[in-house]
């Protein structure tokens, strides 16, 4: 008799499209894979109400939920809608109390209205918030990965990061980061798995590690 697959939904950091994914291989005879996408939010739409039209494309009972920085914050908030067998985040936050203090002071003062989000199809301004601090890398990232140019989507992905309000982590979540991670910093980040020498786009650089480990996670839970 065959092994009922484990279906296991994937969903992208801010504004990046589902090709951030495409060297993560998870073995076919006991998993499914099937990846989320950001969509236009509406008009002041609160990121529970778009995590709920998001999950409308969740199409299986108990699904694995991963997710990469603020798609992490998204599953976080799918997972209060959908019963997830497995809640994984990656180089994310899972509470308001792990951001760091440039997006405590952003969410103070709202320094975040004033992102020059309009011209982000055209220069790499809206690609720090993703992907870190090394220019000519990100421009390169920038350009290959990510997908959303939109600017209601970006005033409304980088509020919604910024103001995050969630007061307390999910129980039984699984997060990675890496501690090297300039987005989120580590020093930050409570009772996460650690990748030696990870930054935020080691879901495109330490596929590897997770190719070898998600399996594991997913099955118990643990390493």
């Amino acid at each position: 008799m065959n092994q009922e697959l484990i279906h296991v939904y994937f969903m992208p950091g801010m504004a990046a499209s589902p090709k951030i994914f495409e060297n993560i291989k998870l073995p076919e005879s006991q998993f499914e894979m099937h990846f989320l996408e950001w969509i236009i939010p509406n008009q002041k739409e609160s990121i529970q109400d778009y995590a709920l039209r998001i999950a409308e494309d969740i199409k299986h009972d108990n699904p694995v939920l991963v997710g990469v920085s603020f798609g992490g914050v998204l599953v976080q908030e799918i997972s209060k809608h959908v019963k997830a067998s497995r809640l994984i985040v990656i180089s994310s936050v899972c509470s308001k109390y792990e951001l760091p203090k440039r997006m405590k002071i952003a969410r103070k003062t709202k320094a975040y209205i004033m992102a020059p989000t309009s011209v982000a199809s055209k220069i790499d301004v809206f690609a720090k918030y993703a992907f870190g601090s090394n220019v000519k890398k990100r421009l390169e990232l920038y350009k290959t990965y990510l997908s959303v140019n939109d600017k209601r989507y970006l005033d409304w992905a980088i509020k919604e990061m910024v103001c995050w309000d969630q007061e307390e982590e999910p129980e039984n979540v699984i997060h990675i980061h890496g501690e090297k991670d300039m987005v989120f910093p580590h020093c930050h980040i409570n009772n996460c798995i650690t990748i030696k020498g990870g930054t935020h786009i080691m879901i495109l650089n330490k596929f590897r590690w997770f190719n070898e480990n998600l399996p594991k996670l997913i099955l118990n839970g643990h390493l």
